[in-house]
């Protein structure tokens, strides 16, 4: 396990709470991040995919950011996603997120025009490296799935060694070991943070240098993802993760972000939880009694909500 990283641990990747008009529920959301460092958080991934942060305004994300600030989130626990398809947007974001005590950012990929090169890409990133400037990190999102644009090891690399201290590191959501363990292996010695944005690759993740996850099923799951990351080098860890691993299956087998929110409405018995923006729609009675067979076949207990 990589030592010392900013965010090392267990980072959900949190759901934004939203109201029937479908406008941000600030307060609800704080109180969700407080469970969270409650039971087993070390920080907090918000405006991420989970988050539906490209559902969400400039001015809104803004007020993410500085609502769970004021609500009395600690503002080193937050991990942002800030990146955009526009350097101006990515940097006025990062720029507030450093105003409010925030010590790193998460950046997707300008995402919207397919195949860039890598001098494109790298053009991009020094560009918001450059005018973001201050001390605040900058991870790397890894999404293809999503994006369509992957980051490859001599991008990374060329961007390591023109911007030192600067890049610190990546979340991997391509749910491929192979492409998760080359990053650590090929940077980590370096102090590069890898997380894993699949809860099933935690332990191995943890056992190859990386330095945690960021995820979305830990928004239910992160008792057990604590588990496994106190116990990362011992059997507790490996018998852990085979619960994150049941628990991460079953929060996939139907829609993700629905499906989460609607967890979460269940544990919270608050049924706001489950707005959420199109074209996500949320589940259907058919879809809820799934998942919730299936969660509770894990054999996680989750503690209640305020």
């Amino acid at each position: 396990m990589l030592k010392d990283a900013l965010f090392g641990g267990v980072n959900a990747a949190v759901l934004t709470a939203m109201h029937s008009d479908l406008s941000l529920d600030l307060d609800r959301m704080a109180a969700h991040s407080r469970w969270l460092l409650a039971n087993g958080c070390n920080g907090l991934g918000i405006l991420g995919t989970t988050g539906e942060a490209n559902s969400l305004g400039i001015s809104e994300r803004i007020a993410v950011m500085e609502g769970m600030v004021e609500r009395g989130i600690p503002a080193a626990t937050l991990l942002p996603g800030c990146g955009t398809t526009a350097i101006t947007d990515t940097v006025l974001l990062t720029r507030r997120a450093e105003a409010l005590g925030i010590r790193g950012v998460l950046l997707l990929p300008p995402f919207f025009y397919k195949n860039p090169s890598d001098d494109g890409l790298f053009a991009y990133f020094s560009e918001v490296a450059q005018r973001v400037g201050g001390d605040i990190k900058l991870y790397f999102y890894h999404f293809p799935a999503q994006s369509a644009v992957p980051f490859g090891l001599d991008l990374i690399g060329r961007l390591l060694k023109a911007y030192p201290g600067k890049f610190k590191g990546i979340k991997d959501s391509s749910g491929d070991w192979a492409n998760t363990s080359s990053y650590a292996n090929a940077f980590a010695k370096d102090g590069f943070e890898v997380y894993c944005g699949d809860d099933s690759l935690m332990h191995a993740n943890l056992n190859n240098n990386g330095a945690g996850c960021i995820t979305a099923a830990a928004n239910v799951g992160c008792a057990v993802s604590q588990a496994v990351y106190s116990n990362w080098n011992d059997p507790k860890g490996e018998a852990a993760q085979v619960t994150l691993t049941a628990i991460r299956k079953a929060v996939t087998a139907v829609p993700l972000i629905p499906g989460l929110k609607a967890l979460v409405a269940r544990n919270t018995a608050n049924p706001a939880w489950n707005h959420i923006r199109p074209p996500h729609l949320a589940l259907s009675a058919a879809q809820a009694t799934q998942l919730f067979t299936a969660f509770d076949a894990s054999g996680i207990t989750l503690a209640k909500a305020a």
